[in-house]
């Protein structure tokens, strides 16, 4: 444990003394395992590298515990879009935003002061004073992306990315339906909304578009660095 956990953990058993709360020394060996990694946990997860240390706390207890650690000020609870409830350290002085996979769900931590004192320019311009505020950035990791296909179905693509469609090979039916509704080889779509089951939400061209999945899989397309407004070509 490093010379900051130790300072943390000192300070948390004097606030839990002070609330006189019942098994102080379990209280902070469940502090003490949570501030050993560096990770984003869930409570699954902590629960996990608990026993591992041979502790078998109840979980009602673990979540009571972690619940008081986060009112207290040493842990956040996290709520990324799809994944479960995440704790994290939460140190004094120290502010960091999130990337995060949309694929394997890994999670990185940045910081740049550029982007914080930005922050708080864009606020002040607004005649706002910055208390608090987050930012999380989604898409693919490096590894994700790495494993992706040059070309792949539509349908296989995830909300937020922005794709060119390559290849149609759909059937004379099919490609008279997208032919009316203005879609060709070469056009860049925005993947609105894409749930893995049911129908595609599209951005073309200032128009959302509604398809179908099994459409969709007939669609070859590739990832576009194409800004957000290449998709929309307002002409007004």
């Amino acid at each position: 444990m490093n010379d900051r956990n130790i300072l943390e953990k000192a300070n948390l058993r004097a606030l839990l003394e002070t609330d006189q709360v019942d098994r102080i020394q379990d209280r902070l060996n469940i502090v003490d395992t949570f501030l050993d990694t560096e990770d984003h946990v869930t409570l699954e997860e902590l629960f996990r590298l608990l026993k591992k240390k041979g502790y078998d706390y109840d979980p009602k207890f673990v979540r009571q515990c972690m619940n008081r650690v986060v009112e207290l000020g040493f842990a956040q609870r996290k709520q990324f879009e799809d994944q479960p409830v995440r704790y994290e350290h939460r140190h004094l002085g120290r502010h960091h935003d999130h990337l995060i996979c949309t694929k394997c769900g890994k999670i990185v931590e940045f910081s740049n002061a550029e982007m914080e004192r930005l922050q708080v320019q864009i606020a002040a311009s607004h005649g706002f004073h910055m208390l608090q505020h987050r930012m999380e950035i989604y898409g693919l990791c490096n590894e994700c992306l790495a494993q992706r296909a040059p070309l792949m179905p539509l349908a296989m693509a995830k909300p937020g990315e922005r794709v060119e469609v390559k290849e149609i090979a759909v059937g004379v039916g099919g490609k008279s339906r997208l032919a009316s509704m203005g879609l060709r080889v070469g056009d860049k779509l925005e993947i609105i909304s894409n749930d893995g089951h049911g129908r595609l939400i599209l951005g073309h061209e200032c128009t959302r578009l509604a398809m179908g999945r099994g459409i969709a899989q007939k669609i070859l397309v590739s990832l576009s660095n194409a800004p957000a407004d290449a998709i929309c070509k307002d002409e007004s």
